[in-house]
Order: structure tokens, then C-alpha cells, then sequence
């Protein structure tokens, strides 16, 4: 029978995505001593780390000193484990019937919210001869996951009869931290409060009391409670704050954070272009004049956003040079007329910084009427990630 021989080859081609684990580092570290060394941090990973890479960025923060490490479900955990990631792990959409053995046998601490889960969870823990932690979250009027307070009786009575099961910690999520004069945020800690007493009457006082993300972490001090979540602003972003639909700046709702994500390309190609030349897929953008186009080899199959097409700019040799044209699956224009020696095989800078000029996901996010959460997470798995 014939063999196959697989080889394997260093990726050449040449789109892909720096992430420097000195900034994230400087990140963690930021946001710790703005939620004061007394607090927690449970660094979110989730969605491969926001498109920087799971395992790498939880193995960087692991040794900065994140004791937590906050991800979206099993599948997401067991990379982490496998890398010999140490930390705890925060599931943080709970679970599936039948992953409560591997979740008691990985030490993972599930998200949980209904008698079922807190039943399963027993007996996993009860047959694996271990007891197992879990976190209880509360619905407080975000609408998704979580406890309603009707409910929280059958819950709180299963807990009870759960000897192999502690209830570590205690949990909601604000739906609008980012909007400061948002009524909805004081309600929900309201009856995030009045939850606590009744579980206090209960007998249920967890330690790890958690409530913020990122925008809350920077704007709500009242909502920091033992234990925060913060995600985006670890890669270095946040959402804009708003009061009354107008958004605000300030030192006060800032934090000295880097973007952690720088992304690459190289001119492929440079064509030649006449006047009134149509570009690109229907012809929509046509050269005012004679130009000078650079084919790039990156498109929306990379993650770069269709509505970046003739809108967006890219950084070629010191210069800002745009988009036209529409965006391709693998290929993007940009027009690089007058700009002085530029070449093929000339490094691009689709993501980042460089001599005072800068391109970032919020532009990106902005451009595209989207969220820097989405750009990031867009970023596919065929952009090569290099760690420095």
C-alpha cells in the first residue's frame, strides 16, 4: 500500500497577525491596579482570546498573575488544560448534559443558573469522589442567562442538597456599563443586591461576588465587588461611554491600555491604472485619474470587513493609503499613487501603528458600524499569529 508523506511547511503567505504579550501583560496589570490588589481578575479568553489566541495570551497572563481565566463553555477550557494552563477556568455559559464529568475531572467552575445543572453537577462530583466549585448567576435584567428571583427557592434548595457542590461565587451582568446615566444599570444592582440577602439568609455567601466587564470596571467602582471580568480592555480597547446618546471622554473613564494586536500584509502586485478605470468586483469604484493600485493579498475571507471597501486606509511606508474598490475574498486595492518608493513585497499595516500614524479596530469598528469586539474576533484562522 502507498504511503502518503506529509511535510510540512512554514506558512508563506504573507498576511498575519503580531500580538505582543508585553502589552497584554502591561494590560493585566493596569487593570489591577485600578481594581486595587484586593480584587480578583478573572482574565476572558474566550473567542480564541478576541482572535489573539487563547492559549498563548492565557499562558502570558497565567504568568503575570492572573489566578482566573474566564472562557465560554467546555470546548473553549480544554485547549488550556491541554497547554498546562494552571489557573482557574470560569465557564462562562455554563454547559451541556453529559460534560459534567470532564468539567469535575478538569477542575473547571461552571456557570450555573437551574436545579438541573446543580443535579447534574452532584452527581458528577459525587462519583469522581471530589468536591467541585460553582458559580451561581442572577438575571437581574439582561435577559439571557442567569436565575430569575422566582426561581431562585427550587435553586437555592437544590444547592443544599448538594453536599459534593460549593457555591463559590455569585454573578450577573449589566447590560449597559458603557452608558453612564443608563437608569437600568442602578436597578440591576438593586436586585443583584436583593438577591444576595436572600441568599445570605439562606446561608449561601460566596466569596467571589462578580458583576463588571470592562466598561464597568472603568466607570462603575460601585459595581467592583471582589472579583471583575474584564475582556476587550486587556487587548487593549473599550467601548465608547455615552450619556444621554452623546459620547464622552475623559481621564476618568480611561486607563493607560495598549492594543495588543498589530495586523500585516505585502503588497502582492502594483498595477498601473488610466483614468476612469473601474476596480474590483461590479466595477463600483472608478480611478479619478491616472493611479498607481497595490493588490494586496488579504480580503474578507481573512476577516478584513467588506464595509471597509473604498471607506477604509491601510499604512504603506510611513504614508495612510485607501481602500478602493470593493473587498474581495482574498484580495484588497488600495491606491498608492504618489507615494514614493513603494514595491512589491513592501510590508502593509492593515491593524496598527507606526511613526504617528495609526489604524485600529475602533476605526475599523466605526467604519463598519460594528463593535471592536467583532473586528477582532473576525480575524480568521488563516492570519498566522506571532507572539513577541
Amino acid at each position: 500500500m502507498a504511503t502518503i508523506e506529509i511535510v510540512k511547511r512554514a506558512a508563506t503567505r504573507p498576511t498575519w497577525a503580531e500580538v505582543s504579550l508585553q502589552n497584554l501583560r502591561h494590560n493585566f496589570s493596569v487593570v489591577q491596579r485600578h481594581v486595587g490588589p484586593q480584587n480578583t481578575i478573572c482574565a476572558v479568553v474566550k473567542a480564541d482570546g478576541y482572535g489573539h489566541g487563547a492559549t498563548g495570551c492565557a499562558r502570558a497572563l497565567e504568568e503575570e498573575g492572573a489566578r482566573w481565566l474566564g472562557v465560554t463553555s467546555l470546548d473553549e477550557a480544554i485547549p488550556l488544560r491541554d497547554a498546562d494552563i494552571q489557573a482557574r477556568i470560569l465557564l462562562m455559559t455554563g454547559f451541556w448534559r453529559g460534560e459534567e464529568d470532564e468539567i469535575v475531572r478538569l477542575g473547571l467552575t461552571p456557570t450555573i443558573w437551574d436545579a438541573g445543572q446543580v443535579e447534574q453537577l452532584e452527581k458528577a462530583a459525587a462519583r469522581l469522589g471530589l468536591r467541585h466549585a460553582v458559580h451561581l448567576k442572577i438575571d437581574t435584567g439582561m435577559g439571557r442567562l442567569g436565575v430569575d428571583a422566582e426561581d431562585l427557592p427550587q435553586v437555592c434548595a437544590a444547592l443544599k442538597d448538594s453536599p459534593h457542590l460549593i457555591v463559590e461565587g455569585l454573578s450577573t451582568h449589566l447590560a449597559s456599563s458603557e452608558i453612564l446615566d443608563a437608569p437600568s444599570v442602578a436597578d440591576q444592582l438593586k436586585r443583584f443586591e436583593d438577591v444576595r440577602r436572600e441568599l445570605r439568609n439562606q446561608g449561601i455567601e460566596p466569596p467571589l461576588v462578580h458583576v463588571s466587564n470592562t466598561g464597568a470596571v472603568i466607570s462603575r467602582p460601585e459595581a467592583l465587588y471582589t472579583m471583575v471580568r474584564p475582556g476587550i480592555a486587556l487587548y487593549g480597547y473599550f467601548l465608547p461611554f455615552e450619556r444621554a446618546g452623546r459620547e464622552v471622554s475623559g481621564s476618568k473613564l480611561k486607563l493607560p491600555i495598549k492594543p495588543v494586536l498589530t495586523w500585516k500584509t505585502r503588497i502582492l502586485s502594483l498595477r498601473d491604472m488610466r483614468a476612469n478605470q473601474p476596480l474590483g468586483y461590479g466595477g463600483t469604484y472608478l480611478t479619478k485619474a491616472p493611479a498607481r493600485i497595490a493588490v494586496l493579498p488579504v480580503g474578507y475571507a481573512d476577516g478584513l470587513n467588506r464595509a471597509l471597501a473604498s471607506r477604509g486606509r491601510v499604512i504603506v511606508r510611513e504614508y495612510y493609503a485607501p481602500i478602493v474598490g470593493r473587498i474581495s475574498m482574498d484580495l484588497t486595492l488600495v491606491d498608492v499613487t504618489g507615494l514614493p518608493g513603494v514595491s512589491v513585497g513592501d510590508e502593509v499595516i492593515l491593524l496598527g501603528k507606526t511613526d504617528g500614524l495609526s489604524v485600529d479596530a475602533q476605526e475599523h469598528a466605526e467604519l463598519a458600524n460594528t463593535v471592536v469586539y467583532e473586528i477582532l474576533c473576525g480575524i480568521s484562522k488563516r492570519v498566522p499569529r506571532r507572539y513577541n
